[in-house]
């Protein structure tokens, strides 16, 4: 097991990460305090310093993390810098496996220790092999935080190149949706009926859900980072915009800025037409907020923190609202709301190009695959015996 580090050193490095407080979550960084070495800790808050997106040092300190504790549970060390090929070659040996050697051979894949010691911490929740994704993931934030070290690590090496190639090839895991059902407008309508109400957490939750998919179906990073600042007023739209004669709807435009897929230079904005207008600026209005954060934290006596929602707790209150409305909540999570856009834009005919323009998609094969699912269910091919 990883060793118990002196409460006094925990402390310090809390301390220190609360210059960090607005991108790791209090509870987050209380744990990581206790996984990171004082020189990871620096390593964050040089990045942080320089610049680095919330969203990339966030992924980057949970990796740390993980990486940390593995290493120490799996080679009785800290994370060596630069980490050796054979632990680089043992990390994708004890995360992707093959689930049927393994039946055969219980030594095969992660040991049972590291295992065990892994889910004591609740570092570990799935069962089975990790997602490659994931495994590719965290092998590219070791190799990020290897270079901002200024050293060279074997990343590009063909041996793990090779090794990961054939570990996913073993492993045979499924790809696995973000959120196992999309928030189409059926679900929305649902979701909104269950906070129709004036209390002030219905405002904003009625606010969240209508901005985060009206908008393209914004991630839920993107969502927790909005802020008044990035919001502009326009001259109101058509409802039918080929009808010079149908109602005028009021219309507002969201800067992004840095997103998942851009840049800070990038300058993308999206539009916002009708009631997601009106919800916005009336939880605004009530909340009393100026400039700052757009959705923030309300207590369960309607107090409203100064703080942002975290990209969490969007998720939470997706998975409160489902429960709330009569929906499992484990089959939808935040990135259901992206989903739902985009097949809740096939399903309409609406011209793929036209909703990648919304959606800020930048690969069309990955937006594409909405529309290609849209065609299977209601295209003649599937109807051939019925």
């Amino acid at each position: 097991m990883a060793k118990k580090l002196p409460s006094d050193a925990v402390q310090r490095r809390a301390v220190e990460l609360d210059a960090l407080d607005a991108i790791l979550p209090f509870d987050r960084r209380d744990q990581l305090a206790t996984l990171l070495t004082d020189d990871d800790v620096a390593t964050l808050k040089h990045l942080a310093g320089e610049g680095m997106g919330e969203n990339t040092l966030r992924a980057l300190a949970s990796d740390l993390g993980y990486l940390e504790t593995w290493c120490q549970l799996a080679a009785g060390t800290p994370l060596p810098w630069p980490a050796p090929e054979a632990l680089l070659l043992k990390f994708v040996a004890h995360h992707l496996w093959d689930p049927i050697k393994r039946a055969e051979d219980p030594s095969h894949g992660m040991p049972t220790e590291v295992e065990d010691g892994l889910r004591g911490l609740r570092l570990l929740r799935a069962d089975g092999p990790h997602a490659p994704e994931t495994v590719r993931r965290r092998l590219t934030s070791w190799s990020i935080l290897t270079r901002w070290r200024g050293l060279a690590g074997a990343f590009d090496g063909p041996s793990l190149k090779s090794a990961l190639r054939l570990a996913v090839r073993a492993s045979s895991r499924p790809r696995q949706r973000k959120s196992k059902k999309a928030v189409t407008a059926d679900v929305l309508t649902k979701l909104l009926q269950v906070c129709a109400g004036e209390r002030v957490v219905d405002l904003r939750d009625r606010a969240l859900l209508l901005t985060a998919f009206a908008s393209g179906g914004r991630r839920r990073s993107e969502v927790a980072a909005l802020r008044v600042e990035d919001l502009m007023d326009e001259d109101p739209v058509r409802a039918d915009s080929a009808d010079p004669d149908s109602p005028p709807l009021p219309c507002m435009s969201i800067r992004l800025g840095r997103t998942k897929t851009t840049t800070n230079d990038d300058n993308e904005h999206v539009v916002l037409i009708g009631r997601p207008v009106a919800a916005l600026k009336s939880w605004l209005d009530v909340a009393g907020i100026a400039e700052g954060p757009v959705f923030r934290r309300v207590d369960q006596w309607g107090n409203i923190d100064r703080r942002a929602l975290t990209p969490q707790s969007v998720n939470l209150i997706l998975k409160s609202r489902c429960k709330k409305a009569g929906l499992d909540p484990t089959m939808f999570s935040a990135h259901g709301l992206r989903s739902g856009y985009m097949t809740e834009a096939a399903n309409r005919g609406i011209p793929l190009p036209e909703a990648m323009q919304q959606s800020l998609h930048k690969s069309v094969t990955q937006a594409a695959r909405y529309y290609n699912d849209a065609e299977r269910r209601h295209g003649r091919a599937a109807r051939l015996v019925v």
